[in-house]
Protein backbone atom coordinates (compact mmCIF):
# COMPACT_ATOMS: atom_id res chain seq x y z
CA UNK A 1 0.00 0.00 0.00
CA UNK A 2 1.17 3.36 -0.49
CA UNK A 3 0.20 6.39 1.62
CA UNK A 4 -2.79 3.75 2.94
CA UNK A 5 -4.38 3.74 -0.26
CA UNK A 6 -4.92 0.47 -1.80
CA UNK A 7 -3.16 0.05 -5.49
CA UNK A 8 -5.43 -1.72 -8.04
CA UNK A 9 -3.61 -5.09 -8.45
CA UNK A 10 -4.37 -4.84 -4.32
CA UNK A 11 -8.11 -3.74 -4.79
CA UNK A 12 -8.72 -6.50 -7.21
CA UNK A 13 -7.04 -9.45 -4.78
CA UNK A 14 -9.01 -8.10 -2.01
CA UNK A 15 -12.36 -8.12 -4.35
CA UNK A 16 -11.52 -11.74 -5.39
CA UNK A 17 -10.81 -13.20 -2.05
CA UNK A 18 -14.37 -11.11 -0.34
CA UNK A 19 -15.93 -12.71 -3.28
CA UNK A 20 -14.77 -16.33 -3.13
CA UNK A 21 -16.00 -16.35 0.18
CA UNK A 22 -18.94 -15.30 -0.12
CA UNK A 23 -20.14 -16.96 -3.82
CA UNK A 24 -17.88 -19.87 -3.48
CA UNK A 25 -15.02 -20.63 -5.72
CA UNK A 26 -16.65 -21.95 -8.69
CA UNK A 27 -19.00 -18.79 -9.40
CA UNK A 28 -16.26 -16.51 -8.90
CA UNK A 29 -16.36 -14.81 -12.09
CA UNK A 30 -14.22 -11.77 -13.37
CA UNK A 31 -16.57 -9.68 -14.34
CA UNK A 32 -17.82 -9.35 -10.61
CA UNK A 33 -14.32 -9.07 -9.51
CA UNK A 34 -14.00 -6.38 -11.24
CA UNK A 35 -17.31 -4.64 -10.01
CA UNK A 36 -16.60 -5.22 -6.71
CA UNK A 37 -12.90 -3.69 -6.78
CA UNK A 38 -14.30 -0.80 -8.71
CA UNK A 39 -11.95 -1.53 -11.66
CA UNK A 40 -12.87 -2.09 -15.19
CA UNK A 41 -12.48 -5.49 -16.12
CA UNK A 42 -9.81 -3.97 -18.70
CA UNK A 43 -7.89 -2.99 -15.97
CA UNK A 44 -8.83 -6.39 -14.20
CA UNK A 45 -7.56 -8.08 -17.44
CA UNK A 46 -4.59 -5.89 -17.51
CA UNK A 47 -3.30 -7.00 -14.05
CA UNK A 48 -4.42 -10.51 -14.13
CA UNK A 49 -4.60 -11.86 -18.20
CA UNK A 50 -6.76 -14.90 -16.54
CA UNK A 51 -8.92 -15.96 -13.66
CA UNK A 52 -5.82 -18.84 -13.70
CA UNK A 53 -3.89 -15.64 -13.07
CA UNK A 54 -6.11 -13.93 -10.56
CA UNK A 55 -6.61 -17.35 -8.04
CA UNK A 56 -2.44 -17.71 -8.98
CA UNK A 57 -2.10 -14.40 -7.17
CA UNK A 58 -4.27 -14.95 -4.41
CA UNK A 59 -2.47 -17.92 -3.42
CA UNK A 60 0.86 -16.48 -3.58
CA UNK A 61 -0.70 -13.22 -1.55
CA UNK A 62 -1.74 -15.44 1.10
CA UNK A 63 1.84 -17.30 1.73
CA UNK A 64 3.95 -14.27 1.42
CA UNK A 65 1.13 -12.83 4.24
CA UNK A 66 2.05 -15.90 6.52
CA UNK A 67 5.67 -16.16 5.45
CA UNK A 68 5.49 -12.22 6.63
CA UNK A 69 4.08 -12.96 10.07
CA UNK A 70 5.82 -16.13 10.44
CA UNK A 71 9.30 -14.10 11.10
CA UNK A 72 7.91 -11.55 12.54
CA UNK A 73 6.88 -13.55 15.05
CA UNK A 74 10.33 -15.65 14.98
CA UNK A 75 11.89 -12.58 16.15
CA UNK A 76 9.59 -12.12 19.10
CA UNK A 77 10.44 -15.43 19.98
CA UNK A 78 14.64 -14.95 18.84
CA UNK A 79 16.36 -16.32 21.80
CA UNK A 80 14.37 -19.11 22.97
CA UNK A 81 14.19 -23.07 22.24
CA UNK A 82 12.44 -23.72 19.12
CA UNK A 83 11.62 -19.89 18.07
CA UNK A 84 10.82 -20.87 14.71
CA UNK A 85 8.17 -23.55 15.88
CA UNK A 86 6.87 -21.43 18.86
CA UNK A 87 6.09 -18.72 16.36
CA UNK A 88 4.47 -21.09 13.64
CA UNK A 89 2.14 -22.18 17.02
CA UNK A 90 1.82 -18.71 18.16
CA UNK A 91 0.16 -17.85 14.60
CA UNK A 92 -2.08 -20.89 14.34
CA UNK A 93 -3.41 -20.18 17.95
CA UNK A 94 -3.80 -16.64 16.90
CA UNK A 95 -5.54 -18.00 13.63
CA UNK A 96 -7.62 -20.70 15.92
CA UNK A 97 -8.95 -17.86 18.40
CA UNK A 98 -9.88 -15.26 15.77
CA UNK A 99 -11.87 -17.95 14.02
CA UNK A 100 -11.32 -16.87 10.52
CA UNK A 101 -12.62 -18.21 7.67
CA UNK A 102 -10.11 -20.02 5.67
CA UNK A 103 -8.54 -18.44 3.25
CA UNK A 104 -10.82 -18.24 0.81
CA UNK A 105 -8.22 -18.08 -1.99
CA UNK A 106 -6.91 -21.31 -1.44
CA UNK A 107 -10.03 -22.97 -1.88
CA UNK A 108 -10.77 -20.91 -5.05
CA UNK A 109 -7.78 -21.62 -6.52
CA UNK A 110 -7.25 -25.49 -5.35
CA UNK A 111 -11.40 -25.71 -6.85
CA UNK A 112 -10.07 -24.13 -10.30
CA UNK A 113 -6.61 -26.12 -10.74
CA UNK A 114 -5.01 -28.38 -8.09
CA UNK A 115 -1.69 -26.81 -9.63
CA UNK A 116 -1.80 -24.16 -7.48
CA UNK A 117 -0.99 -26.70 -4.78
CA UNK A 118 2.32 -26.69 -6.31
CA UNK A 119 3.15 -23.09 -4.56
CA UNK A 120 2.10 -24.58 -0.91
CA UNK A 121 3.95 -27.69 -0.92
CA UNK A 122 7.14 -26.13 -1.91
CA UNK A 123 6.40 -23.07 0.98
CA UNK A 124 5.13 -26.18 3.13
CA UNK A 125 8.44 -28.02 2.38
CA UNK A 126 10.24 -25.28 3.27
CA UNK A 127 9.02 -24.51 6.54
CA UNK A 128 9.35 -27.91 7.56
CA UNK A 129 12.91 -27.73 6.66
CA UNK A 130 13.22 -24.84 8.92
CA UNK A 131 11.21 -26.54 11.60
CA UNK A 132 13.59 -29.36 11.66
CA UNK A 133 17.01 -27.27 11.39
CA UNK A 134 15.82 -24.83 13.79
CA UNK A 135 15.17 -27.79 16.69
CA UNK A 136 16.88 -30.01 18.53
CA UNK A 137 14.94 -32.83 17.97
CA UNK A 138 13.78 -33.94 14.43
CA UNK A 139 10.84 -35.90 15.59
CA UNK A 140 9.31 -33.24 17.56
CA UNK A 141 9.43 -30.56 14.53
CA UNK A 142 7.84 -33.06 12.18
CA UNK A 143 4.68 -33.99 15.03
CA UNK A 144 4.51 -30.12 15.88
CA UNK A 145 4.12 -29.33 11.75
CA UNK A 146 1.85 -32.57 10.89
CA UNK A 147 -0.50 -31.76 14.28
CA UNK A 148 -0.94 -27.92 12.43
CA UNK A 149 -1.29 -28.53 9.27
CA UNK A 150 -3.65 -31.29 10.28
CA UNK A 151 -5.88 -29.16 12.23
CA UNK A 152 -5.80 -26.27 9.58
CA UNK A 153 -6.49 -29.28 6.76
CA UNK A 154 -9.75 -29.90 8.71
CA UNK A 155 -10.81 -26.21 9.07
CA UNK A 156 -9.97 -25.81 5.23
CA UNK A 157 -11.84 -28.69 4.41
CA UNK A 158 -14.64 -28.07 6.71
CA UNK A 159 -14.62 -31.19 8.26
CA UNK A 160 -12.78 -30.27 11.46
CA UNK A 161 -14.01 -32.69 14.06
CA UNK A 162 -12.04 -31.93 17.02
CA UNK A 163 -13.79 -30.02 19.97
CA UNK A 164 -12.04 -26.92 21.33
CA UNK A 165 -11.18 -28.84 24.46
CA UNK A 166 -9.48 -31.51 22.15
CA UNK A 167 -7.72 -28.63 20.31
CA UNK A 168 -6.65 -26.63 23.18
CA UNK A 169 -5.10 -29.79 24.48
CA UNK A 170 -3.13 -30.91 21.21
CA UNK A 171 -1.86 -27.21 21.60
CA UNK A 172 -1.11 -27.35 25.42
CA UNK A 173 0.97 -31.09 24.30
CA UNK A 174 3.05 -29.24 21.58
CA UNK A 175 3.80 -26.04 23.82
CA UNK A 176 4.71 -27.99 26.43
CA UNK A 177 7.19 -30.00 24.27
CA UNK A 178 8.44 -26.73 22.88
CA UNK A 179 9.16 -25.27 26.25
CA UNK A 180 11.25 -28.03 27.31
CA UNK A 181 13.47 -27.47 24.16
CA UNK A 182 13.82 -30.56 23.26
Amino acid sequence: MTNGKMNSRQKILAAAAELAGEVGPGHLSLDAVAQRAGVSKGGLLYNFPSKAKLLEALVEQHLSEFNAALEAKEKQWEGRPNSLGAAYLELFVTDLEQRQPPPSGLLAAMAEDPGFLTPIKRFNRTLLDRLKASSRNEANALILFLALEGMRSLRLFDIDVLSPVEQDAVIASLGATLEKGD
